[in-house]
Formats: C-alpha cells, structure tokens, sequence
C-alpha cells in the first residue's frame, strides 16, 4: 500500500509520538546487538519510488522519509529489499511506461550502491548478503512490486532477473494482466490469468520468488496450487486482526503457506495491524464524500478532519501480536519482516516509525520470551532459507526466447 503525506498537522503529531516512542521503547543492549550483529532482512522499503519521486541521498541521514544509511545501521538492517514499485493504473499497465520505470528504478539503486561502495552493493543471492554481512556492507536485494513490468511478455521475466530482481509481487492495488488484486472488485481472471499461471510455472524455473502480497484469495490459492517451491508475502499481516480486509492473509492462507514451506513478512503499517486504523481511512473518505454531496468546501477537509479524529496508530505491542499469532499457528519458521517502510506514509506505530527501530522489535520479542535463536530466525534465516531454495530448475517445462 501506497500513501502520502497524511497533512502537515499529522506530520506535527507524528513528531511528537516519535519523541514520545523513544522515552518509552528503550531496547536494551541485547535487543541492541540481536539486531546489529544478526543479518536482519526486510523485505519491503520503498526507497526507489520515495527518491524517484524527490530526490533524496539516501547514503546519509535524511530529513524526511523511513530510511538512510546511518538509521539503518543504528537499527541492525543490513540486507532491505528496495521495492521496484510500479503504481498501478491504466496509464502505465500495458503501454510500456511500467517497463520503463521499473528499469530507472533498478538503474537508481545501482548508481546508490555505485555512489557509495563502502556502505552499499547489489545482492542478487543469499551467498551475495552473507559475504557482504561479513564485510560489513549493507546489501541492497530488489523485488518488483506488481507485475505490470512484464506486460505479457516472458522475456521481460528473464530480463529483470538478469538485472537483480530477486521476488514479484504479481499485481498490486488494481487487477493486471497477471493477477486479480485483492484491492479490486473486478475479478476478471478469478485469480491468475492464463498468462499468470504460465508466468508462475517460469518463475519457478529460473528461482524468481513469488510474492502472494497484495493477490486476491482465489489467485493466493492458484499459486499455492502452481508453485513448487516456498512462496513469500513480502509484506502482509493477519486478517485475525483486520476483519474483512482481503489484502492481509487469514488462517487458511496461513496454514496453506506451511505446507508450501513459505514465510509471511510482516507489515507495520497501522492500517495493516488493527481494525481501527485500517477503518479510518474509509471513516475519513464517506466523510468527506457527505461533505461533497452537501456542496460543502472541501479543500482542507482532510486536515480538519484529523484534526477532529486522530489517527488510531497500532502500537508495537500491537505488531507483536501478529508475529505471536503466526509462530502459534504455524511455527517460529514462517515469519519474517517486511514493515513497508516509505510506503504506508504516516501511519508507521508508535515504537517503529523508522529503521533504526528494529531493536524495539527485538526487546519485544525478548519480552515475550523468544529465544535468541527463534529472533534470529524472524530477523533473516528463514527468509534466506526460502531464498536459497529458489533455485533454477534443470530442466524447464517450457522453453523462451529470450
């Protein structure tokens, strides 16, 4: 999910919450060193679009935004995923334009590594982030968020392999040509397209990861049913937690994803953690809209709005409870990170407003009791675990041109 800047006075309040966060989520110096001493992956920052959009060097502290180089270091992370994100709508699928941009994306996340060889390199495979981890370089692996890049053609698969995407998320808030969105109410394909279901098959053969976030139910349980290796979900969190909100995983999908041996990573993003976040954006929009339908101004409807009913941000308790739910249902061995980072705007929660605060994680986690050894499984091992498993196949149900 995708937001911008909720308003200036939103901005202000979450100035204040992160001061408020850092008196009360003081991690301790374990928590510390679990985070910086371990390979920590997120599987899901959006620096790419965030710097595309406004130019950011990313290599040191930044102003604005969820990540830079020395929050990053201070907070343990050593190997994000830079999301290839591809908005979603007419103007781009199907018209070359997501092929273009998902290219300038990659070319930008070179050039950073380029820049700055001493903190970042390209990681195209786990052997990638484990010399870079001992090397003490950050390792920046990429995913492509929505699948629109590909535009029907498999040679575009293999072209973004070759050029370091390492996962897709087969579409993203509107139905592709790939996959229906759970986002979307037009359930063309009921699930995978025809291409869809060939593009998976592929994806297998050439260990591309698959990325079930943001697919609607019935495409989650095509995939479950086409892939033979471990799936993701880059950044999804627990439906238990978000009645009726598609775009998050429930039980079944849950236990569906042991069996396929997967990992879900979860997301910070209020809307995605509790009900009542995820409701009052609806809340603020039918608001809105009655103020329209009543010929009222609505130029600064939504600071005004704000203003009278602030946003619900989850806590990091809050986010726990998720990863608490994950390892009782299905294991310690399927759980991972993927907070969205500069891609849910200001909704992050109170305790994990950037990556410097993975730590706060940790010392939760110890808290409730986990083991040095489960933190470092949800921290990265049993994310490089499904990414050593995605290996070419030798041979291929199908052959290409490339």
């Amino acid at each position: 999910m995708k937001f911008t800047t909720l308003s200036a006075a939103l901005a202000l309040a979450l100035g204040s919450l992160s001061v408020a966060a850092q008196q009360v989520h003081q991690a301790s110096e374990k928590a510390i060193k679990l985070a910086q001493e371990n390979i920590l992956i997120d599987t899901h920052i959006d620096v790419p679009y965030r710097i595309h959009n406004k130019w950011d060097d990313v290599s040191k502290a930044t102003e604005r935004g969820d990540f830079d180089y020395p929050r990053a270091i201070e907070g343990g992370l050593n190997a994000p995923f830079m999301s290839i994100y591809i908005p979603a709508n007419l103007e781009f699928e199907g018209k070359g334009k997501s092929y273009e941009l998902a290219n300038q994306l990659i070319d930008m996340m070179e050039a950073l590594a380029y820049r700055a060889p001493d903190k970042f390199a390209i990681a195209d495979s786990v052997a990638d982030v484990e010399k870079q981890f001992k090397d003490g370089v950050m390792s920046l692996a990429m995913g492509m968020e929505n699948g629109s890049p590909i535009e029907g053609e498999i040679k575009n698969l293999h072209h973004f392999y070759e050029r370091g995407v390492r996962y897709i998320t087969l579409a993203h808030s509107q139905s592709n040509h790939i996959s229906d969105s759970s986002y979307d109410i037009r359930r063309k394909w009921k699930g995978l397209s025809p291409f869809g279901k060939e593009l998976v098959t592929e994806m297998n053969n050439i260990g591309m990861l698959i990325d079930v976030s943001h697919i609607s139910d019935a495409a989650f349980y095509q995939v479950m049913e086409l892939s033979k290796v471990p799936v993701i979900a880059s950044h999804s969190s627990l439906r238990k937690y978000t009645p009726g909100f598609e775009r998050n995983m429930d039980d079944d999908m849950l236990l569906a994803l042991k069996k396929n041996g997967g990992v879900i990573q979860i997301n910070f993003g209020s809307s995605f953690v509790t009900s009542s976040a995820n409701s009052w954006y609806d809340r603020r929009d039918e608001a809105q809209d009655k103020a329209k339908e009543a010929g009222k101004d609505t130029t600064d409807f939504k600071a005004a709005f704000l203003k009278k009913n602030p946003f619900p941000f989850a806590s990091l308790e809050q986010v726990l409870e998720h990863i608490d739910h994950v390892v009782k249902l299905i294991g310690i061995e399927h759980v991972g990170i993927g907070s969205d980072y500069d891609g849910v705007g200001d909704s992050l929660p109170v305790g994990l407003k950037d990556v410097s605060s993975y730590p706060n994680l940790v010392q939760g986690l110890l808290d409730r009791g986990y083991s040095d050894a489960d933190i470092k499984k949800i921290l990265g091992e049993n994310m490089l675990r499904v990414w050593r498993k995605q290996r070419r196949l030798p041979k291929r149900t199908k052959i290409y041109a490339s």
